[in-house]
């Protein structure tokens, strides 16, 4: 679920030496729900993996010639994930009670924070219509074609961590959305108007660890 905002809603939410990336002008608030399943290390075989859903909160900004994700947030029920991506990936994931059950085609999603502040998100949600693929410079690519992230440790140092996957197979979506306070504790109310849809059933994705800058 993706909703356009004004770069200056999310600029000093964003560290300095990064720059919003902007479509036409304006950011875009990401809130994304998914499930990670065969999570593992390369070197770990498979048995060994582990299943958890997860739920992001994101926009896009720029670092020279680099296009990349920043993350405001970064719920998930396993507690290994949290403690792992903090310590090693300097990323802002929190524990929440989550699940995702799918019930005749929709996928109905919930995820309520630990820390006793309120925040979550329940919603469900299904595919609809055909599955394409995003044309480069439309909106679509510009919104999933991404391949790093980036992250900053608690000395406001930057990091990237790089990313590979084939390019995203969407389909167009439709959301029933029950309570949505992700974006309260960054001080953003989202737009009124209905969030722009994707969904996609499956991606593999490859990460390598953080270098700096």
């Amino acid at each position: 679920m993706h909703w356009r905002v004004k770069a200056s809603a999310v600029r000093s939410l964003v560290p300095k030496g990064l720059e919003v990336d902007v479509f036409d002008g304006d950011a875009w608030i990401g809130v994304i729900p998914f499930l990670m399943t065969d999570v593992r290390a390369r070197f770990v075989p498979s048995a060994f993996a582990f299943n958890f859903p997860e739920l992001n909160v994101r926009t896009y900004v720029r670092r020279r010639e680099k296009a990349g994700v920043w993350f405001f947030s970064l719920d998930a029920a396993s507690r290994l994930a949290v403690w792992t991506a903090r310590r090693l990936f300097h990323l802002p994931y929190q524990s929440a009670k989550m699940s995702t059950v799918p019930v005749g085609g929709v996928i109905d999603y919930r995820s309520r924070r630990s820390s006793a502040d309120g925040v979550q998100l329940i919603c469900r949600y299904r595919p609809v219509g055909s599955l394409f693929r995003a044309d480069a410079g439309t909106l679509d690519s510009w919104l999933t074609d991404r391949y790093c992230l980036f992250a900053a440790n608690r000395r406001g140092k930057i990091f990237r961590g790089d990313i590979y996957h084939e390019p995203w197979p969407l389909q167009r979506a439709e959301v029933e959305i029950e309570t949505n306070t992700m974006t309260t504790p960054l001080g953003i109310a989202l737009p009124p108007e209905a969030p722009l849809l994707h969904f996609a059933k499956r991606l593999d994705v490859l990460a390598w660890s953080l270098v700096a800058g």
